[in-house]
């Protein structure tokens, strides 16, 4: 079975200090294909922007890398006022992240998922265009669990639980 990129985001449990923050942002001149299943790829093609896989499962305490392939982009978990989000679709208890517009081909941004459930997030520049995703960490759960993000659809997060992640090709079918 060949392996595919994955997305996802979570946050930590509790308050942290940011001497301890479990997000950070990087740029990488590497090449834009990886093995690791925990990374999400940012992308523009034409008029479609998306995250790729659209759709992923981690386990708690794992982190994942969100990666520019193409255009400008962020990883921005939907909780209410974090940039544009009026919603929270995060599991109670849990760290929003955020990782500001990346506009550099192979700028990383990486997030490790402390909190158990259902994380949904979207791109700031492209929300109203449907560039939204979700990462499941551990079990779903969580308000995200309800009904669909309000910008556009992701995968049901038993599909994703049961394929590991979904990509979007399959998902945009």
């Amino acid at each position: 079975m060949a392996s595919l990129a994955g997305c996802t985001s979570s946050g930590t449990e509790g308050d942290s200090s940011d001497s301890t923050s479990k997000s950070q942002q990087t740029t990488s001149s590497s090449n834009e294909t990886t093995g690791n299943s925990n990374t999400v790829l940012m992308v523009t093609e034409g008029s479609q922007y998306y995250f790729d896989p659209i759709g992923l499962f981690v386990e708690t305490g794992d982190t994942v890398s969100f990666k520019i392939r193409s255009g400008n982009h962020s990883a921005t978990a939907y909780q209410k006022g974090n940039g544009p989000a009026s919603v929270t679709r995060i599991p109670d208890g849990a760290q929003a992240f955020d990782s500001g517009t990346l506009s550099e081909r192979g700028a990383t941004f990486q997030h490790t998922f402390e909190t158990t459930g259902t994380f949904d997030y979207y791109c700031i520049p492209h929300k109203t265009l449907g560039m939204v995703g979700r990462i499941v960490v551990g079990k779903p759960r969580g308000p995200a669990e309800e009904n669909m993000p309000p910008d556009g659809n992701v995968p049901k997060s038993g599909t994703i639980v049961d394929n590991g992640l979904v990509s979007y090709s399959e998902f945009s079918r």
